[in-house]
């Protein structure tokens, strides 16, 4: 048992609805987990690693352009910046490096390498995408959808021993993510086709100006009909919404 995780609250494993690993929560999983739970499992994973933010993206289908989608963050139920600036500036590159791998990836500036530097299922990225250290889960689930969970801080810390239980709980964790996105699409909001085209669109990482063009709208009409969807699903932005939208799945 690590140092960090034996700070956690008392109770907390035995209220943990995820088991120890993947194996285990195919075994045991709770079905009344919820998208909080998802949550605060992505939290107790973070304490393991000493890391300060955690992020969770799905990776663009196939036929999709290239990219990563936020699903959820330390900063839940919103997206945080730090999050949103991966997917923009990064998300092509490293939805590269991880579709169809297994291998983790990290990345660190300074004396933040250090802690990574020696493990041995692990490769470095270069240049990092970010100055935080980083290591990169890839994930998949039995149901089709692939992602990517992050966590990063300048203590983050993983040794050998540890690296291929944190994965397995990772996996763990999408799985249940994706389970529960099966469950909650019979309450899936009433969202019209024209909608859903274009947050398809969205999600494909076309702007406003492009999705209009290729569904002969205006500008101005892309935008409402991206807005509704944004209000409908309770999301807070737009990509937000799109992360809403892939969970529920009303697009793919």
């Amino acid at each position: 048992m690590t140092a960090a995780r034996k700070r956690l609250p008392a109770g907390s494993r035995r209220s943990n609805p995820f088991g120890a690993g993947a194996g285990a929560f195919a075994r045991e999983a709770d079905p009344s987990v919820t998208f909080a739970d998802a949550v605060r499992r992505a939290r107790w994973i973070a304490v393991d690693l000493t890391a300060e933010r955690f992020s969770l993206f799905l990776l663009a289908q196939p036929g999709m352009r290239r990219g990563l989608t936020p699903c959820f963050d330390s900063a839940y139920p919103a997206i945080g910046q730090d999050t949103l600036a991966i997917a923009a500036r990064f998300g092509e590159e490293l939805s590269r490096r991880v579709v169809g791998a297994t291998t983790p990836l990290w990345w660190a500036t300074g004396d933040g390498a250090a802690s990574l530097a020696e493990l041995p299922w692990a490769r470095r990225l270069a240049p990092a995408p970010s100055g935080a250290t980083t290591i990169a889960f890839p994930v998949y689930s039995e149901r089709g959808p692939s992602g990517v969970a992050l966590f990063s801080g300048p203590s983050l810390s993983i040794d050998a021993d540890a690296l291929f239980d944190v994965h397995a709980r990772c996996f763990a964790l999408f799985e249940a993510v994706t389970r529960i996105a099966a469950a909650d699409r019979t309450g899936a909001p009433a969202i019209s086709k024209r909608e859903i085209e274009c947050l398809r669109f969205a999600a494909d990482g076309y702007t406003s100006e492009e999705i209009a063009g290729l569904l002969g709208l205006s500008i101005h009409t892309a935008n409402q009909h991206l807005t509704n969807t944004v209000q409908k699903l309770g999301a807070m932005n737009r990509m937000h919404a799109v992360a809403k939208a892939l969970r529920l799945g009303l697009i793919e």
